[in-house]
């Protein structure tokens, strides 16, 4: 099957209806903890991350606290999350940059984000669009395997998707379409067992078309 550029605008169209109040699962109340928070997110699920910043942020939420907490506190405070020990390290490395050269504040680039310690593209692209209302793909697993599966990108790497992602969405659809990808792989395009009979978007999708002809 050929994912034409007309079917393309179909599948946006029906995951915009479906998700189209959606947004992300990450609780904070400021950019430094939302930072933190997509951090601590690698390879960690969201309700867990919430659960841990829920404790730790009512203490420690500027840059200025977790630095007075220390590499050792911190991981006292993050070691139900994945990766908890490279984590901390990370995080005290980005609060004392963010103290020495941003005046304890979140940058609002994707080029000076990814100066800081533990932050990817991925990360500095949720954070860029979330706070700073800028257009941007952020391709994390669920979005990675999402738009292979449909061919609405293919790419073996991120930076791969988030480039055909970008020709096909419309720019200013970029930053809800990342939220639009996230959601249907967590609830219907699952990693293991996608859902495809209840999929919004069977009858379009090329996996599902194929899983279909196989059985």
């Amino acid at each position: 099957m050929r994912v034409t550029k007309a079917i393309k605008q179909q599948m946006l169209a029906l995951l915009e209806e479906t998700y189209q109040d959606t947004t992300t699962a990450l609780t904070y109340t400021t950019p430094f903890e939302l930072l933190i928070a997509v951090i601590l997110s690698a390879q960690c699920t969201d309700v867990r991350v919430n659960i841990i910043t829920g404790r730790m942020f009512p203490k420690y939420s500027t840059p200025e606290k977790i630095l007075e907490l220390g590499q050792s506190g911190l991981e006292e405070q993050i070691r139900d999350c994945g990766l908890y020990h490279s984590k901390a390290k990370n995080i005290i490395a980005t609060c004392t940059m963010l103290c020495e050269q941003y005046q304890g504040q979140v940058p609002d680039s994707i080029e000076e984000l990814v100066k800081l310690p533990g932050v990817g593209r991925k990360t500095a692209n949720v954070v860029v669009s979330q706070l700073f209302h800028i257009p941007a793909i952020a391709v994390d697993t669920h979005v990675f395997r999402v738009a292979n599966r449909l061919q609405l990108a293919k790419g073996k790497t991120p930076l791969e998707v988030e480039k055909g992602l970008m020709k096909a969405i419309p720019r200013d659809k970029w930053s809800d379409a990342h939220h639009w990808l996230i959601w249907h792989g967590r609830k219907v395009c699952k990693a293991r067992k996608p859902e495809c009979t209840v999929c919004c978007l069977c009858e379009l999708c090329p996996s599902a078309l194929l899983q279909e002809q196989q059985k």
